[in-house]
């Protein structure tokens, strides 16, 4: 199988949102208008990815994500493929909580038959996995072409108080689990036409919420959050609800032996595994004195002031346009 080295500019394009910008609203400007009065303290000024409620000594915690044809999936990906990257992203976002998933309900759009009955059960699948109960949700009819999913995820806090983004501390360590880029990797091979592409597929196809992690993690992080839509975008989100600065040395980034066999350990490589996105790997920070109880990367500190600065080697280095994949 040959080595594909860069990903086409179109494909860059289509997943960052290139040329979308000039007629549609986009995610962080409308998240911004409904911060006006989302004033709950659990939503948690919209500033995480999932509502902390309170009930006495427990904490509930609700999220909610959706998946779309032609964005998040193609018209021609495995039913079973789509059910469990809706669950696992949700999952994903339930993790960076320290959550134990009580149950989900579906949001579905009604189609071709054989299609709904693929993802039913590819579903029932993913759910056994996960030990996680479908309790309910709504269904609509497609008049259009296009579906749309979607999948509001329960689960309850193993820890107070909860993990949220917005508790990183000067001088702590940012650290990220498992790998990036794989999903990246994936998806290029899949867009090839390559059928056997192994594990790389999967880390696009089916990603791995890290739950069990997200509970050994809770006690020890001062900020966590998942990484979906791309390591740098989402590491200067955890410093802005912070209100501090992050530094990242992309060479500390890790890397799987598969990324760098078929897309090379260049720097260009590895900007574009930490501005992809879809790795659901979780990001975090902690005390340089704190014990990490898990297999973690350090890949940076947080520094005073804010946004986000970027190092090769210890050389300071440009950031790229385009921190990771926004919503537009």
């Amino acid at each position: 199988m040959p080595r594909l080295l860069v990903i086409p500019k179109q494909v860059w394009d289509d997943h960052m949102g290139e040329g979308s910008r000039d007629f549609m609203t986009t995610e962080s400007s409308f998240i911004n208008l409904l911060r006006g009065f989302a004033t709950d303290p659990a939503a948690r000024g919209l500033l995480d990815d999932a509502a902390v409620i309170d009930i006495g000594d427990a904490a509930l915690i609700i999220t909610h994500d959706m998946m779309t044809e032609g964005v998040h999936f193609r018209s021609n990906a495995n039913p079973a493929d789509v059910a469990w990257k809706l669950l696992a992203t949700n999952l994903s976002d339930l993790a960076a909580k320290g959550a134990a998933p009580i149950g989900v309900l579906l949001g579905f759009m009604l189609g071709d038959d054989a299609w709904d009955r693929a993802f039913a059960a590819g579903l029932e699948k993913a759910l056994a996995h996960y030990n996680v109960a479908l309790l309910g949700g709504d269904t609509v009819a497609n008049r259009g072409d296009k579906r749309a999913l979607g999948l509001t995820a329960l689960g309850m806090a193993t820890h107070r108080p909860v993990p949220s983004r917005s508790g990183a501390q000067i001088d702590d360590i940012l650290y990220v689990t498992g790998t990036l880029g794989d999903a990246l990797a994936g998806f290029e091979l899949i867009d090839a036409g390559f059928d056997e592409v192994g594990s790389l597929a999967n880390a696009f196809n089916r990603p791995v919420a890290r739950v069990a992690d997200g509970h050994a993690l809770a006690p020890i992080v001062t900020a966590m959050m998942d990484v979906s839509d791309g390591l740098l975008l989402d590491a200067e989100r955890l410093a802005s609800a912070s209100g501090v600065g992050i530094e990242i040395d992309l060479a500390y980034v890790p890397l799987s032996p598969l990324y760098i066999n078929y897309r090379t350990d260049r720097l260009e490589s590895r900007m574009q595994a930490a501005s992809w996105g879809d790795d659901y790997q979780l990001l975090f920070t902690a005390s340089p004195e704190t014990a990490v109880p898990l297999a973690a990367t350090a890949i940076g500190h947080v520094v005073s002031g804010g946004g986000l600065t970027l190092k090769h080697d210890g050389n300071p280095i440009k950031l790229p346009p385009t921190l990771g994949y926004q919503h537009h």
